[in-house]
């Protein structure tokens, strides 16, 4: 059915759900419907639940992730190893790795990367403030743990020079095949990765 063919209310809908991530007009007509032939108590607390969303959440005034609070989860919690930086690109980034259950150390979020075709450099996402973090707490390394995009790599580069100046310990996370992966479909980069950050067996 052509969106046209909806009311203007349910077209809106439509068309704003289809901004979402991952989101077509196909998914995002399903899940209007869907709310639809909901309650509308459930739709309600839905849109109460995104209200309340967007006017308590902030980021952490330390490393930059979400919370309601001053400090995140992370920084506040006294048992996460407070000499070990792990810097992501994003929230999403810092969640992949913490569901690991492969870092216990703390976080610092960048909030992008550098991007010199869209004019992003370094004073627009938050190298400044990991350099005053790394110069006020006792960080001992620093894990680089940008996605291996041009960008993502241009931007451990920089960091890495930057923070090797201050005597830090800086090391960068390993790519390599994935479990379960075949070689013979492995893209030729990640094989070249692979086979360059080997170890010993």
């Amino acid at each position: 059915m052509a969106l046209n063919a909806y009311p203007p209310s349910v077209k809106e809908l439509i068309q704003r759900l289809a901004r979402l991530p991952g989101l077509g007009e196909k998914s995002a007509t399903r899940i209007a419907m869907f709310l639809l032939q909901s309650s509308r108590e459930d739709v309600f607390a839905l849109a109460d639940a995104l209200r309340g969303m967007r006017g308590r959440i902030e980021t952490c005034s330390r490393c930059f992730h979400f919370t309601d609070q001053d400090l995140c989860s992370f920084c506040a919690d006294p048992d996460r190893d407070t000499g070990v930086l792990c810097v992501v690109e994003s929230t999403a980034d810092l969640m992949a790795i913490e569901q690991s259950g492969a870092f216990k150390g703390r976080y610092h979020v960048l909030q992008g990367v550098l991007a010199p075709l869209e004019a992003i450099g370094p004073e627009d996402i938050r190298i400044k403030e990991l350099l005053a973090r790394v110069e006020g707490e006792k960080i001992q390394e620093v894990i680089l743990a940008t996605n291996p995009s041009s960008e993502g790599e241009a931007t451990a580069h920089y960091l890495h020079k930057l923070l090797r100046e201050r005597g830090l310990k800086v090391s960068r996370i390993a790519y390599g095949i994935p479990m379960g992966g075949d070689l013979k479909y492995i893209d030729r980069v990640t094989l070249e990765r692979a086979l360059k950050g080997r170890l010993d067996f």
